[in-house]
């Protein structure tokens, strides 16, 4: 079922952060089926830019990598020589290539029938993943226009589920939430632009080729909790071992990532972030370690939202706690 339900889910998070856009443009007097198309168009080019990103950092890194890799080599060859030369330890370099050669070309040649099952085998599976792929990207998209479309019908419909005497209620509720959720999605854009603009201009005084787009990339990270970051850091430490070797510029690096951690972590997010949703900074981290522990990487993911959702419940509850008989008693 999760199968089913995961483009769906993931269309109805996009049509919401994409709403203010489509309702943008509404305001501008476009049909409804425009602003849609619009909105959508927008979401896939902000999508496409930030794989862009990605791509063009590649495009830095892999050549570095096939230029430098020749020399790594041999740097590599000429410091383990004498190490091993101490422990007597002799090595025909050339000879041991010579025979790595022919033992992958014999190993090939022995198994070529299981070789070739399963190379087949995995572009099979190859294929049916893109397959799915397409199939799912192509769902995800049509199920957010009509989102955008119909937003208000379908939650018409869900409120008439509910008994009339709790929908004045529940609607309440749902517009209190709606208000966080938008305070936090405001927060996390500001996070991430004062980290891009960090990033980008410490990258580049530390002389990182393609800093902006590296400093950029890894802001727009942050929305993915510790993979995100570890993967900006990854790139900007190759970035560096590659331009500069091990010198002094990668542990400009290591400051710069780290100084970049503590001010995202205990400054911006608590602050921008925490407070715009009405949780204590402590409140904040102790909702990452929680959901995080409960559900692993999507709830750390989802931990701010939810508690943003689930401080709506437990506020309303209170409320009607304290003003009962009960509690006055």
């Amino acid at each position: 079922m999760a199968e089913i339900f995961t483009p769906f889910l993931t269309a109805f998070i996009l049509a919401y952060i994409l709403r203010p856009a489509f309702l943008w443009l509404g305001r501008r007097r476009l049909p409804s089926s425009l602003a849609a198309l619009l909105t959508v168009v927008l979401g896939l080019g902000v999508l496409i830019a930030i794989l862009g990103l990605f791509i063009g950092l590649l495009k830095t890194e892999l050549p570095l990598i096939k230029a430098q890799l020749p020399g790594w080599i041999q740097n590599t060859q000429a410091w383990l020589g004498p190490k091993l030369a101490e422990f007597h330890i002799d090595l025909d370099w050339g000879a041991l290539k010579k025979a790595a050669s022919q033992k992958i070309t014999t190993h090939i040649s022995d198994n070529a029938d299981a070789l070739m099952t399963s190379t087949f085998e995995t572009v099979l599976m190859s294929g049916s993943s893109v397959i799915a792929g397409f199939v799912n990207s192509v769902l995800i998209i049509f199920v957010m226009f009509y989102l955008l479309i119909d937003w208000d019908h379908f939650f018409g419909i869900i409120k008439k589920m509910f008994p009339l005497r709790a929908q004045e209620t529940i609607h309440h509720l749902a517009m209190h939430t709606d208000g966080l959720l938008s305070q936090y999605l405001n927060g996390m854009v500001i996070v991430i632009s004062i980290m891009s603009v960090f990033y980008s201009i410490g990258l580049s005084l530390i002389g990182i080729q393609g800093a902006v787009a590296l400093g950029i990339f890894t802001a727009l990270m942050i929305v993915i909790p510790y993979i995100g970051i570890a993967l900006g850091f990854s790139l900007a430490i190759l970035s560096a071992l590659l331009q500069f070797g091990p010198q002094y510029e990668m542990i400009a690096v290591l400051a710069l990532y780290g100084l970049g951690q503590f001010l995202e972590g205990f400054v911006l997010t608590p602050r921008l972030v925490g407070e715009r949703i009405g949780l204590h900074p402590v409140a904040v981290l102790f909702a990452l370690l929680l959901f995080g522990k409960l559900f692993g990487f999507f709830g750390v993911l989802l931990a701010l939202p939810i508690s943003a959702v689930s401080l709506v419940l437990v506020q309303y509850l209170w409320s009607v706690y304290t003003q009962s008989s009960w509690y006055r008693k």
